[in-house]
């Protein structure tokens, strides 16, 4: 590491403050870091590529907060195509632990997200064995960059609504593509701005003067020689938005545009010459797409940020040192305060939590993808879709407000850009909305619940018109549909914990975190667990009394269970949370890499210069 900035000589490798937390810590840290990554030799694979990651230069992420928009995009395509080439050289596999654990350490600044996430599953898995061999070379290689364009202007998750259409000439046997007004503009597509040349659109078919519902397309939007946009197509970038500023959001529009029959990805469903629909499998199916995205965004998207916000503010909460607890003695470090406990080891327990449901959906999601390809068999595919949308709403809704609380408790410094925790709290609140607004998607879990179910069969009996019942359900409807997510959620971390007989040691930090968790949910909920007689006053106040005593045995080994994640300084990349703890002065050299500071302030010439020449006559 470069040295900082002040008492470069004299001072030691690591802040005395975080490095006190360290010592001695109740568990063997490296086996918790096992247990997260699966397995010691997961753990030696992660590590391996981590280094050759941060050992490349294309891949530094020095600076990267003061780049312009236009520059982190660039940067980011730049890393992209620089991983897609080490890759090969490497001989890493799409599918293999190297390039998951490369993209665990890049995400965040790297293209091509929907084109690797959803435009190449979506054709791998919708499409037919032809299909597949003709564009998932060419997209795997970047000679085609793709995108997925689903939601519309007018329509996001209430996908039967979409308004695009194909529908299919006998005469000239393509299918034409048409987004027939305003609403049905494809809008928000990542890597569609600037980059896609292909899309998978998402549209109605249309043959023999029949809608057959939703169906995906492979369209071509701009040529392969000059990048210049097609006949009939529209395509730009949407503009601004909240961050996220290197992927390019696009929107698209069709008119009349024509594309082959073939481009129709048809595993489960065709069209033939004569215009005649045969449909194979349950239409269900033409969402496993968008059901295996949700659970990745899960993974890869929310737990990692979520936890990256507890290992910073959790680090830095030991070295920020404010107001004394006792008369004559220094500064406290502001985690000795039950206030700032109370505000962050929950969030530390949840991020465990979420951890480990992760990886309980990914088995069961690879359970009903294989039970779809081998058997054709789409059974469980309800329940994966129902759990998935519960999951995701409750995940990236807690995580949200988790980053925020992290951030907050780190006080001016967590404004900052520096401490990296603004970049993250943007990160995961848009995944609130995207792939399935969270309400929506906890009403997909919802469906028929007992009491909501009761009052919805009432209102149904009564003469109401099911869709005025259903709507007037609806707030029941997602309240059960939470509560079912945290008490899976909850049996699924019991579940780990108790897995964990032979490993006592382990098993002890991971039943604080549990334990935590759960007693957190009952009291962030205590007035439903009041209302519907669960529990009594003074037993809430003996979970009360509960959750203190674990907050101060949690307090004592909480750096050290940040540090189980094992992330790099460079994949954290905060001037706040580093592992050395030495929070001031990388803030300090850190802000004066500003382009700003380099520059010539010109609004100082045009609209300042003046008023103080004329200051200095009279001072």
């Amino acid at each position: 590491m470069e040295p900082l900035v002040s008492n470069r000589g004299s001072r030691p490798p690591v802040n005395p403050d975080i490095a006190s937390e360290r010592e001695a810590p109740t568990f063997p840290i490296e086996k918790l870091i096992n247990l997260l990554d699966g397995g010691a030799a997961r753990t030696r694979t992660r590590r391996a590529v981590e280094h050759l990651i941060s050992c490349d230069a294309v891949f530094n992420k020095e600076n990267i907060y003061f780049l312009t928009p236009t520059e982190q995009y660039e940067a980011a395509v730049k890393k992209a195509v620089h991983l897609r080439q080490k890759m090969k050289k490497l001989g890493w596999t799409d599918d293999g632990l190297e390039m998951q654990f490369a993209l665990r350490a890049l995400t965040e600044n790297l293209a091509f997200g929907v084109h690797n996430g959803v435009f190449i599953p979506t054709i791998t898995e919708l499409g037919t064995d032809a299909q597949i061999a003709k564009w998932i070379p060419l997209a795997k290689d970047y000679q085609i960059i793709g995108t997925y364009a689903q939601t519309e202007l007018g329509h996001g998750t209430h996908l039967r609504g979409l308004e695009t259409t194909a529908t299919f000439d006998t005469f000239s046997q393509d299918f034409i593509l048409n987004t027939p007004k305003t609403s049905s503009i494809k809008w928000w597509p990542g890597d569609l701005g600037r980059s896609a040349n292909h899309a998978v659109v998402l549209a109605q078919l249309y043959t023999q003067g029949m809608c057959h519902g939703m169906h995906a397309f492979i369209v071509q939007i701009r040529s392969l020689v000059d990048h210049s946009v097609l006949p009939g197509v529209k395509v730009g970038d949407i503009g601004p938005k909240m961050a996220f500023e290197h992927v390019d959001n696009g929107y698209l529009m069709l008119q009349n545009v024509h594309i082959p029959r073939e481009n129709m990805l048809s595993r489960y469903s065709q069209v033939t010459s004569d215009g005649s629909y045969i449909k194979q499998g349950s239409d269900r199916i033409n969402y496993i797409s968008m059901v295996l995205t949700r659970v990745r965004i899960i993974s890869k998207t929310i737990v990692p940020a979520f936890s990256k916000a507890c290992v910073i503010a959790v680090r830095y909460s030991v070295v920020r040192r404010q107001s004394k607890l006792n008369a004559g003695e220094m500064e406290a470090k502001i985690l000795d305060y039950l206030t700032q406990q109370q505000k962050l080891l929950p969030q530390l327990a949840t991020a465990f939590a979420f951890h480990f449901m992760s990886s309980s959906l990914e088995a069961f999601c690879n359970q009903v993808n294989v039970q779809i390809k081998t058997k054709g068999d789409a059974s469980l595919l309800p329940e994966l879709h129902a759990l998935s949308a519960g999951l995701k709403a409750i995940t990236s809704e807690t995580s949200s407000a988790g980053v925020e609380v992290c951030r907050r408790a780190c006080g001016g410094h967590g404004y900052s850009m520096l401490s990296g925790l603004p970049s993250l709290y943007t990160w995961v609140v848009a995944s609130c909305t995207y792939e399935g607004e969270n309400t929506v998607m906890q009403l997909q879990t919802a469906r028929l619940i007992k009491d909501a179910g009761i009052k919805l069969q009432s209102l149904l009996q009564s003469g109401v018109e099911q869709y005025i019942a259903w709507n007037s359900t609806s707030v029941q409807l997602a309240k059960a549909a939470v509560a079912h997510c945290h008490y899976i959620l909850v049996k699924n971390f019991v579940e780990t914990m108790e897995g964990l007989k032979f490993e006592p040691e382990i098993q002890q930090v991971i039943k604080m975190l549990c334990d935590l968790y759960a007693l957190t949910g009952i009291l962030d909920n205590a007035g439903d667990f009041l209302y519907d007689g669960f529990m009594t006053g003074k037993q809430l106040d003996l979970v009360t009394a509960c959750q203190l005593d674990l907050l101060a045995l949690v307090r004592k080994n909480a750096v050290s269970i940040t540090d189980a994640f094992d992330y790099s300084d460079k994949q954290l990349n905060t001037a706040i949370g580093n592992y050395d703890g030495y929070v001031y002065e990388r803030l300090y050299e850190w802000a004066q890499k500003a382009p700003t500071n380099a520059k010539v302030n010109h609004a100082y010439e045009k609209y300042l210069k003046s008023h103080f020449q004329l200051a200095q006559s009279k001072l």
